[in-house]
């Protein structure tokens, strides 16, 4: 008996809607973050890019537990001596809803090439309201 492995003819990307409003961040995370890998698929390879396109709406609507609101900082540098920035879930839920889940997202990904054309697949609205209606996509319980 040989082993499958999938070639890029027997991969099939599919477009699936989560609507993000009062679900749980990182509960999301996973499930979005096992859908773009394709660990769901009974031809996932981990050498492939075998997952689905994910649409996320409403990203401005997601919950955390206990005082992370406050308590979580995400920190970037500007390369420059002294130059640490750091902001609050609070605020970056504010500004920057898209962003909280795609670094959520991408902190459970491969950290590679793979792992970044995965997080292409990702796309991620404030709102209600995606460009996607062409591609068909089905609703995702998450």
């Amino acid at each position: 008996m040989k082993t499958f492995s999938p070639t890029p003819k027997d991969i099939s990307h599919n477009w699936f809607v989560v609507d993000a409003s009062d679900k749980i961040l990182g509960r999301l995370a996973t499930a979005v973050a096992v859908r773009l890998r394709g660990k769901h698929k009974v031809e996932f390879a981990p050498h492939m890019d075998t997952g689905d396109f994910i649409i996320v709406v409403n990203a401005a609507k997601v919950h955390t537990t206990g005082r992370k609101l406050d308590q979580k900082k995400y920190y970037r540098h500007s390369g420059w001596i002294g130059g640490l920035k750091e902001t609050s879930l609070r605020d970056m839920l504010a500004k920057k809803p898209e962003e909280v889940i795609r670094k959520a997202v991408r902190g459970m990904l491969p950290k590679n090439r793979l792992g970044r054309a995965m997080l292409k697949k990702l796309k991620i609205y404030a709102g209600e309201a995606h460009p996607h209606e062409a591609q068909k996509p089905e609703t995702l319980d998450v």
